[in-house]
């Protein structure tokens, strides 16, 4: 791991900075466009690619735990996720081989919990809204189909346009706004025969869109700012949602009903548990790096181009959707809506 960034050969780069200046991580070249006149840098590439990638393989085995295990207790899968994720980080931080700030990792920190209790208070909203973020997109897995899941979760990149106006006064360009358009209508498309149609799983999708259209802005706002890199982030995150979700789980006896799952000592079960912390971590890590790299909007359309690979493995897995004309033409629309979008991020557009 780089020390600060100012010693080459990072394994994971964990700020904005990584790369620039002195050759932290992988040198200036990562921080060249992706091609000529691309508005996007070889970085910001690889950021997008990795977080579609976790984003994926997570709600498989997200899916695989909710609904071929039928595990009752959404909010455990989220308490194992977020102590995983703390304990990690804490022991790569121990060891010194990663730092929560851009400064050397070597140099020991005098704070508690290894960053300013004033840098701690000033996160608590990006570690509130990644609370909601979690519990509400850990719950909406469960009431849908993989298919439609994906599809209304394209709708997200309304609401954080929206949020990047109201906190960023963040404006974007006509084709920009005409994918997204494109997008939502294929959406609305899509399942307007549904033939599985739940409301409440519905309800709940519209529900995670909106907390992760806060989360993502949140932490384009406050994330650069607060001088903690990626790793540094999540590590308060851990730290203020951590205990929330543990007191959540135990008033609602979610703790009790998940220690008498009849599946809990089966090897498949917990196989699927540890991937999907190992998962969790990896994402929100990618999550970080690419809105940071990026832009909150760019991290929304990176989960629709991602959906093309979670539709296709989720249908042939998990099924819950029969063929539908109607169904595949939204379907369409919205990857052809998030293929102009690429398109216009890439040339700058």
């Amino acid at each position: 791991m780089a020390k600060g960034g100012g010693e080459r050969g990072a394994l994971l780069p964990v700020s904005a900075d990584d790369g620039k200046g002195n050759g932290g991580g992988g040198g200036a070249g990562d921080d060249a466009a992706l091609f000529k006149g691309s508005a996007m840098t070889r970085r910001g590439a690889v950021a997008a690619l990795s977080y579609m990638s976790c984003s994926v393989l997570l709600v498989m085995f997200n899916k695989a735990a909710l609904s071929s295990y039928n595990f009752p207790c959404a909010n455990v899968i989220t308490l194992l996720q977020m102590v995983c994720s703390t304990c990690l980080l804490y022991v790569l931080r121990k060891s010194k081989l990663i730092s929560f700030t851009n400064s050397d990792p070597s140099v020991p920190s005098d704070a508690l919990f290894f960053v300013p209790f004033r840098i701690l208070l000033r996160t608590t909203p990006l570690s509130l809204a990644y609370l909601l973020y979690m519990l509400a997109s850990m719950e909406s897995v469960r009431g849908v189909n993989v298919p439609m899941y994906t599809t209304l979760r394209r709708t997200t990149v309304v609401f954080t346009m929206t949020m990047e106006y109201f906190l960023a006064k963040q404006k974007h360009t006509p084709p920009i706004i005409g994918s997204v358009a494109l997008i939502v209508f294929g959406a609305f498309v899509a399942g307007a025969r549904d033939l599985s149609f739940d409301a409440r799983g519905y309800a709940i999708v519209f529900v995670a869109n909106i907390t992760t259209a806060v989360y993502l802005a949140t932490i384009n706002r406050i994330g650069k700012s607060s001088g903690l890199n990626s790793f540094g982030l999540m590590w308060c995150n851990g730290l203020v949602c951590g205990p929330s979700v543990l007191f959540l789980t135990y008033i609602q006896g979610d703790l009790k009903r998940a220690m008498e799952f009849p599946y809990l000592s089966s090897p498949g079960f917990q196989a699927v548990l540890l991937f999907s912390c190992i998962l969790a971590f990896l994402l929100n890590y990618t999550i970080f790096w690419n809105t940071i790299l990026n832009s909150a909007l760019t991290q929304s359309m990176c989960g629709n181009l991602k959906d093309f690979f979670t539709v296709g493995i989720g249908w042939v897995l998990f099924g819950g959707l029969p063929f539908d004309l109607l169904n595949v033409i939204g379907q369409g629309l919205g990857f052809l809506g998030s293929g102009l979008y690429a398109y216009c991020k890439i040339k700058g557009k």
